[in-house]
């Protein structure tokens, strides 16, 4: 897209086919190249894939990560506002109709949890994959990240700025934690490759200090019945980094005594002392030498905004709500126009019986409709906002600056017909007018449609009511008493439906105003 909207249709990256070739390309650079080893390739950038429109030829930013299976995608946008756990693993879908184009219920959901069978001559080919890291807020959660390559494996570190400056900020290198930074080879890497290289053989910390550092330990713990109880307690030395700040820390350790089918068995903490005295540690974290990982769920609010896929489901959720609403609305008109001499005859000649409750008579269909129907204006009314909707321009603005002119917002984005000079796209803004669009249907059109059908039921049911008191005896007192306090009950139904309008019409005007 070539001009940039305006709050709040703004919340989308419109990414265009050329930033995608530019980007694809930057990343291909080091595929015909014979190097020793893999090159890790770490991509950085503002919004985050479910947040990330399509280009005008239906390519995505998702498509070329995996293309080139990167080690991870850096992002923001999203900040820590709606909660800590804004991570994703996205792998490659073989299904072309699948649910993953709409949604992930999981952080990882297509990640090892089986121990391997230890075949390493029969390995698969690789998976196309990546880790998507949303990295949180400086401005207002004054949260730092701190992102290490170790061997190909990466890792990193959460620093929280609130409370002040740290003096010593640690940053294990391996092993990785496997709620986070596992992917589907590390159970090969780690079970075929470790009877080759040295790689696995060491628990390795970076340490970046004030002061001169003293000792540095680390401590693995199992989980046993909800504590933790420590199995390995050993001093780490100092390999690399002697004249800066910060420092590589190893140590030998027979990984095979932490082989285990959980992924969380085992947890992972460094300890580190400076010449000050002051003891630091680092976070505690699960690991897994098996390569499993460990599952970790959203919360609703992260499922909101890291697990759907919004530029896929707004059409799905949009034409599903007008759907109903346009059913609503005709359905019982065109029942009541092919069956209307059934209908009326049951209006005329009402077989009721009695209730087992109080003769309390349910909401019937035929009343439904026909109460809802002789209510014209209000029907016809409903039926042309729907088709307003639907084909023409919801109301107009200053989209882009107080210096174009006004554009047009309709469901499919804001029209460009008066945008000279800017794009050749008869819409902008798709699907960032959703945050108008959606809001609009689901919290203002589609109350008000089921309240207005709630009064033509609560009248249906009233009319159900009176006609099952015609076919009793006039001299029934006891029926004539439970009759009033019938219409009392109507009565007050009535005014809280009535009632219920002004939310309505606040949550309108509250909508509009953002």
């Amino acid at each position: 897209m070539g001009v940039g909207l305006r709050s709040p249709t703004n919340i989308f990256g419109q990414p265009t086919d050329r930033l995608l070739s530019d980007l694809d390309a930057a990343l291909s650079q080091w595929d015909n190249r014979s190097t020793s080893s893999l090159v890790t390739k770490i991509v950085f950038g503002h919004f985050p894939i479910s947040f990330s429109a399509l280009t005008t030829s239906g390519r995505s930013v998702r498509d070329v990560f995996l293309k080139h299976s990167i080690s991870a995608y850096l992002c923001g946008h999203l900040h820590t506002n709606f909660g800590r756990n804004l991570k994703r693993h996205h792998t490659s879908d073989q299904q072309r109709f699948s649910s993953k184009q709409y949604f992930q219920l999981d952080i990882h959901e297509a990640m090892s949890t089986t121990v391997s069978n230890g075949n390493c001559s029969a390995r698969t080919e690789s998976v196309a994959e990546f880790w998507e890291w949303e990295m949180g807020d400086w401005r207002s959660a004054r949260s730092m990240r701190i992102l290490a390559i170790d061997s190909g494996y990466v890792s990193y570190t959460d620093m929280d700025f609130r409370f002040g400056s740290r003096d010593v900020i640690i940053v294990p290198t391996f092993p990785l934690d496997s709620r986070f930074m596992h992917r589907s080879s590390y159970p090969y890497d780690l079970t075929c490759q470790a009877m080759s290289t040295t790689h696995v053989g060491t628990v390795r910390a970076l340490v970046f200090s004030r002061y001169k550092i003293e000792s540095v330990t680390v401590k693995i713990y199992e989980s046993h019945s909800g504590s933790l109880q420590l199995v390995l307690e050993q001093e780490m030395e100092r390999t690399r980094g002697k004249g800066a700040r910060g420092a590589m820390y190893t140590v030998p350790w027979n990984w095979r005594d932490f082989l285990d089918e959980l992924p969380d068995r085992y947890w992972l903490q460094i300890e580190v002392v400076d010449m000050t005295g002051e003891t630091y540690h680092s976070e505690l974290r699960p690991f897994s030498v098996n390569g499993l990982t460990a599952k970790v769920s959203w919360t609703w609010k992260e499922f909101r905004v890291m697990g759907c896929q919004w530029n896929q489901l707004y059409y799905p959720i949009m034409w599903t709500t007008l759907a109903f609403l346009f059913s609503l609305v005709l359905v019982p008109r065109t029942s009541l126009t092919f069956y209307e001499n059934q209908f009326m005859s049951k209006f005329i000649r009402p077989k009721m019986t009695r209730r087992s409750l109080g003769d309390f008579v349910p909401v019937n269909f035929e009343y439904f409709a026909v109460e809802l129907s002789k209510m014209y204006f209000i029907w016809s009314g409903m039926l042309f906002y729907l088709l307003y909707l639907v084909f023409f321009p919801w109301f107009t603005g200053y989209a882009v600056t107080e210096n174009y002119n006004k554009m047009y917002l309709h469901y499919r984005g804001w029209s460009t017909r008066f945008l000279a000079d800017t794009t050749a796209l008869p819409y902008i803004g798709l699907p960032d007018v959703m945050v108008i669009v959606l809001p609009h249907l689901l919290f203002v059109v589609l109350p008000a449609f089921l309240l207005i059908a709630a009064i033509a039921a609560e009248r249906a049911l009233y009319l159900g009511h009176h006609f099952s008191q015609r076919t009793k005896k006039d001299d029934d007192h006891c029926q004539k008493a439970w009759h009033m306090k019938n219409v009392y009950i109507f009565y007050w139904l009535r005014k809280i439906l009535i009632l219920l309008c002004l939310p309505i019409v606040w949550k309108h005007w509250k909508v509009w105003q953002n």
